[in-house]
């Protein structure tokens, strides 16, 4: 009888202690997100599984490229692309990013704007004046993200700058559809 409730005492302290794991990596390391909507096409796609790292930018600060998820009203968290970065302009004339007047590859966007009829851009010209908000630079501590389809994405060109203390993490791997499973940010 004692060897029983010592069995059942064990299976519950094993459960407990996974519980508890589960809890600390789920809010403190590592999150689940499902893209919603089209803004990241086509490098990510609508319904996609993702794992975000939220341990990242508590140690180092994002990097122009990287896919983040951040919160972007208090029930709805987006996932775009960093941009601009602390301290920078940005611009977008006749479809190339310059970044402090000089022009930035892309190389996430090569195959879309590749496929583009003579005339036709991917990306509308804008310039910091466009952003809401009236800053010459990127401020302290906020990033200006875009999303990857962009003319289909609700980003810094209508929310504005996106802070720090926003940001969830940078999303990590795909890991469905299985036929997606892949890491990104590489």
């Amino acid at each position: 009888m004692a060897k029983k409730k010592s069995e059942w005492f064990d299976w519950l302290k094993a459960l407990v202690i996974a519980v508890l794991l589960a809890f600390i990596v789920r809010t403190f390391l590592f999150a689940p997100i499902v893209v919603d909507g089209p803004s990241m096409y086509p490098n990510l796609h609508d319904g996609d599984h993702m794992i975000v790292n939220k341990l990242n930018y508590k140690i180092s600060e994002p990097n122009r490229f990287d896919i983040v998820v951040f919160h972007a009203t208090k029930q709805k968290d987006y996932i775009k692309r960093v941009i601009g970065l602390p301290g920078e302009t940005v611009e977008i004339k006749n479809d190339t990013l310059y970044i402090n007047g000089n022009a930035v590859a892309e190389p996430f966007l090569e195959q879309q704007k590749a496929s583009l009829k003579k005339n036709e851009r991917y990306t509308m010209d804008f310039s910091m004046s466009d952003i809401p908000g009236d800053f010459k630079v990127i401020p302290e501590d906020h990033l200006l993200v875009l999303g990857d389809n962009r003319n289909n994405s609700t980003d810094s060109r209508m929310l504005g700058y996106i802070s720090y203390n926003q940001l969830v993490g940078n999303a990590s791997m795909i890991y469905w559809p299985l036929d997606r499973f892949d890491m990104v940010n590489d």
